[in-house]
């Protein structure tokens, strides 16, 4: 029988923390008996609780003592935190998972560092670290995204050249899954029914993701798209129903949101999961998937050595070519494609959806960028590298949409060496700053002090008007949807063609976009008491959430053009 993570931690804890609580705990009953106090069974129970909670305690407060103490001997202070009541603000932990699936994301802070532009610069340049790395192993394994050092070097420069002029701009991958998604949605439409937008986009991503990585298209597209939650016409799939590209879908999200209750946790996660471990059978199904594609592929590559032309460059050669001219290692090449399939695929899923929905609730921006599209390519031609090269309204759109919802609002990076942060106001001392900080983009991205007074107002105009000069020209590191320094994504460039492509074929078949949350399952919605918070929560339409990435459920319908 395989050990949970929480059978683990316990192993390891049990020499270096339960035989130290239980040798006090004897020592304090022999104490006790001494001085002619007897405990009863209960007694000696309770006794023990509180010697536990104590060392606990002590714990804690010697971090706390030692963080201090450094910081001072750096000339700094501690990043302000909020306080709980219960040592380690173990009241306010379990609070924020409680409230989960109901809070605004971003307004549980308590837990990570809101950055100005000096501290996104440094932390830029940070490692992963080994807490994240233990918190993601089982889904990323080594991958580029959970690896430091030579092995990071080693993915990274493995997967870079691949990422070439030539491939980005290699459109015909796009074009047919992006037919293929309108084609469906335009189904819907007729039927006067809404589309699960996240859901759609989600299917095209990993669809075109896929192929342009493995030649292996996972075609989820097939399967249909879902039917509103409280619809139940002729022609609804079961939920029973097996599909294995969408149990490959779905089975990779699930890994995702266990490891984000991980990092969550913190440090205890493993406690968590003594009795189960949350990643086990998700990943079975995606290895289950996975696996048989790249042994075909090694088996293919392996036969067609020494064949002629074997070994030159074809134009339709896929990520998983180029990797295996380099390795048929076969945990290398699954851990590195999947941590760029993850990105090739969540991240523009992420943004495309979070696109359409401010689009849907600013009409007047969906227009001007509709009449750049058609003054550009046209109603129904197929847009260009160079064409979406010109297009400073989509630009815009795009950058605006990663700036309120990064595709990754949060980011977990360790610091080798204690570090300190320069404020930006010269009066204040500098910030401390532990190892193991997890540090807020999308926070940062909706400072007012950094990116004026409207800084919660979707205006993509501020990357085209004076304040972008004003507030980013002269601080680029405000704005990181893509993160920056030596970890910089090296899909950066492919993911904007790849939803700037989307977002014209859209609007060359759709000049409206309007939401239905009439379709959509309750639990998905905003909660009531948002109305009376303060923020962007006031106003939102729908409920993001996050794993590694931001998702949501938008359901949306549209105004068909006809051609």
């Amino acid at each position: 029988m395989e050990l949970t993570p929480g059978v683990h931690c316990i192993g390891r804890w049990t020499v270096s923390v339960v035989f130290p609580i239980v040798g006090l705990f004897l020592l304090l009953l022999r104490l006790l008996a001494y001085a002619g106090i007897p405990l009863s069974t209960g007694g000696s129970a309770a006794l023990l609780v509180a010697t536990f909670l104590a060392v606990l305690a002590v714990y804690i407060v010697s971090i706390e003592i030692s963080q201090r103490r450094r910081a001072a001997a750096l000339g700094a202070r501690l990043v302000p935190r909020i306080q709980g009541y219960l040592p380690g603000n173990m009241d306010m932990l379990l609070d924020m998972i409680g409230r989960t699936e109901t809070d605004y994301i971003g307004g549980c802070k308590s837990n990570f560092v809101v950055l100005d532009t000096d501290g996104s610069a440094a932390i830029s340049s940070y490692v992963k670290g080994d807490k994240f790395k233990e918190t993601a192993d089982s889904l990323l394994g080594t991958g580029v995204f959970n690896s430091d050092g030579d092995i990071w070097k080693l993915h990274r420069s493995m997967a870079r050249p691949f990422f070439n002029i030539d491939r980005i701009s290699h459109f015909d991958i796009f074009d047919r899954h992006a037919e293929t998604t309108i084609a469906l949605m335009k189904e819907r439409f007729r039927a006067g029914l809404a589309v699960d937008f996240q859901d759609a986009v989600s299917r095209f991503t990993l669809d075109s993701a896929s192929e342009f990585l493995f030649g292996h298209c996972v075609n989820t597209l097939a399967a249909g798209l879902p039917y509103p939650y409280n619809f139940s016409g002729p022609g609804v799939v079961s939920q029973d129903s097996k599909d294995v590209a969408l149990d490959f879908a779905s089975a990779f999200a699930a890994a995702q949101q266990a490891m984000t209750r991980r990092n969550l946790v913190g440090g205890t996660w493993p406690l968590w999961e003594l009795f189960r471990d949350p990643l086990k059978e998700p990943m079975k199904v995606v290895n289950a998937f996975l696996e048989p594609i790249l042994k075909d592929a090694i088996a293919k590559q392996k036969a067609s050595q020494g064949l002629p032309d074997a070994d030159k460059d074809a134009e339709d050669e896929t990520l998983l070519d180029h990797l295996m001219r380099q390795t048929t290692d076969i945990k290398i090449l699954k851990d590195q494609t999947l941590n760029i399939l993850l990105a090739g695929r969540d991240t523009t899923a992420s943004t495309l959806m979070s696109a359409s929905y401010l689009l849907a609730t600013h009409p007047d921006v969906l227009r001007r960028l509709r009449e750049e599209i058609l003054e550009k390519v046209g109603p129904t031609r197929r847009p260009s590298y160079d064409d979406i090269r010109e297009m400073k309204i989509l630009r815009a759109v795009l950058n605006e949409t990663l700036r309120l919802f990064p595709a990754v609002p949060f980011n977990v990076r360790e610091s080798a060496n204690d570090t300190i942060w320069q404020p930006s106001n010269p009066t204040e001392k500098p910030l401390f700053v532990p190892a193991g900080t997890t540090y807020s983009v999308l926070l940062m991205q909706r400072r007012t002090d950094l990116w004026g007074p409207d800084a919660l107002e979707f205006d993509p105009d501020r990357f085209l008007d004076d304040r972008l000069r004003k507030y980013l020209t002269p601080n680029p590191f405000i704005f990181l949807p893509f993160n920056a320094g030596p970890r910089i994504c090296l899909g950066q460039q492919f993911a904007y063609n790849e939803m700037s492509f989307m977002l014209i074929r859209l609007l060359q078949n759709f000049s409206s976009i309007t939401l239905s949350p009439e379709s959509q399952d309750p639990q998905y919605r905003p909660p009531a008491a948002w109305a009376r918070g303060e923020g962007r929560q006031v106003i939102e339409k729908f409920h993001p959430r996050h794993h590694l990435t931001l998702y949501a459920k938008v359901w949306v319908y549209t105004r068909t053009v006809v051609l």
